[in-house]
């Protein structure tokens, strides 16, 4: 909606992320695993990007993640728009999207 272009939103983000962990589970090493620091900045950082629509930053966020991941096989992303500005009573809205990473697959 017009008025959310110029007061912004509040939203939430909850991420699963598939990810072959199974060298980082017995070298306890981070380079064999998934930066969560990085992951947050990333998401940080393409959240800072306007959008018009949940589904659009739903996309631009998992895209980045696999490009940046190669390795992920897939990405749960949910993204809840809190107190939406839509005439109801409701704590939030949003989307939920499952994703595979098809380049993964064996």
């Amino acid at each position: 909606m017009s008025q959310e272009t110029i007061v912004g939103n509040d939203i939430s983000i909850d991420l699963r992320i598939g990810y072959p962990f199974q060298r980082a589970m017995s070298s306890d090493n981070l380079d064999e695993s998934l930066n969560y620091a990085e992951v947050y900045d990333i998401v940080a950082g393409v959240v800072r990007e306007p959008v018009g629509m949940l589904e659009r930053l739903a996309g631009k966020v998992t895209g980045k993640l696999f490009e940046v991941y190669p390795d992920i096989t897939s990405i749960d992303i949910r993204i809840i728009k809190e107190n939406p500005p839509m005439g109801a009573d409701a704590d939030g809205a949003g989307v939920e999207i499952h994703l595979i990473n098809e380049k993964t697959e064996c």
